[in-house]
């Protein structure tokens, strides 16, 4: 049944530009995308924890002009949320309102310019980044080789690891905004804390530049494998999660607060906290999303009750129930 704010393509007897699957109406006229619409599209083989409900729609960008055409048509009338790699995000059992924004191979480019600075697409891979950086002879960047996700979350979340930041080294970024206008932001105007940018939920980051340092490809290289040797001592690596849970409160570390409070192995459903490092949830047995939130609720709660801190999600949780 058609509704009062439907927008239809009518035939002009040509192929459409864009792929949409499925039979149902587009949000907006797809007349000259080239990217893939998909209607009602399943999210939890896109996100680490593997579980979690659909989009609405699920829009994968051709470059940067395509998702800029796309968000002008769509003028704001529906929610956007980008996704990079899914590594820090738990997708609620009920889906994801409006469309998510697949950032793919096109926005992974990373490219060494003058004076040791990197231009990074929002889709490349943390490791990447630091791997091209070590070729290129900068340092300051191998922190990205401990952060599991892509470059788009690192600026709107101030990724970081091992010391150091995305805030200490960003430039400045590119973002589509609602509407569809491309801007560039210093990285002053994202009033960078802890973990938070003041971003807008559903503005799209779509490239970054990062200010590097002289540095010895070797001398980098080593500090990498000592980066990525400690993950793999101390965190569950190649498991069904979301990285780490909780920030740190001030002066502390999450995992001791949540160890203290008993909670190392802890089960709801077919979720647990892990063994080897208990600032991680795992999947473990088909857990649904509420399961791992849940469980990361039950957490929190623990460790109030125990020691008086109210842990913050560092996860990001979206959709609905």
């Amino acid at each position: 049944m058609e509704q009062p704010d439907d927008v239809w393509n009518w035939d002009s007897g040509m192929a459409p530009d864009c792929e949409v699957e499925g039979s149902v109406i587009a949000p907006i006229d797809t007349y000259g995308l080239r990217g893939k619409l998909t209607p009602d599209a399943p999210l939890a083989k896109l996100v680490w924890f593997k579980a979690g409900g659909h989009a609405d729609w699920l829009f994968e960008p051709a470059d940067t002009d395509d998702l800029k055409l796309f968000l002008e048509r769509l003028d704001g009338d529906l929610p956007v949320m980008a996704l990079g790699l899914g590594s820090n995000l738990i997708v609620r059992d009920g889906g994801v309102p409006g469309v998510v924004v697949k950032l793919g191979k096109p926005f992974a480019s990373i490219e060494v310019g003058e004076d040791h600075t990197l231009t990074c697409g929002a889709g490349a891979h943390g490791i990447l980044v630091a791997s091209t950086a070590r070729d290129g002879g900068i340092a300051g960047v191998e922190f990205m080789r401990g952060i599991p996700g892509t470059v788009g979350g690192f600026v709107r979340m101030n990724g970081g690891a091992y010391g150091r930041e995305v805030s200490d080294v960003l430039i400045d970024c590119d973002v589509i905004l609602p509407g569809g206008r491309l801007v560039t932001l210093p990285a002053a105007d994202l009033r960078y804390t802890y973990r938070h940018s003041a971003l807008p939920d559903a503005a799209v980051v779509v490239r970054a530049r990062f200010q590097g340092e002289p540095g010895d490809p070797a001398t980098i290289g080593a500090k990498m494998d000592e980066i990525g040797e400690a993950r793999e001592n101390s965190q569950p690596l190649r498991t069904k999660t979301g990285g780490s849970t909780f920030k740190n409160p001030p002066g502390k570390k999450a995992w001791e607060l949540v160890d203290a409070a008993g909670c190392r192995g802890l089960r709801l459903g077919g979720a647990q906290v892990s063994e080897k490092h208990t600032n991680f949830l795992l999947n473990v047995d088909n857990a649904t999303s509420a399961d791992i939130e849940g469980l990361g609720e039950l957490v929190k709660r623990r460790v109030y009750e125990h020691s008086g801190v109210l842990l913050e999600w560092e996860i990001q949780r979206v959709g609905r129930p």
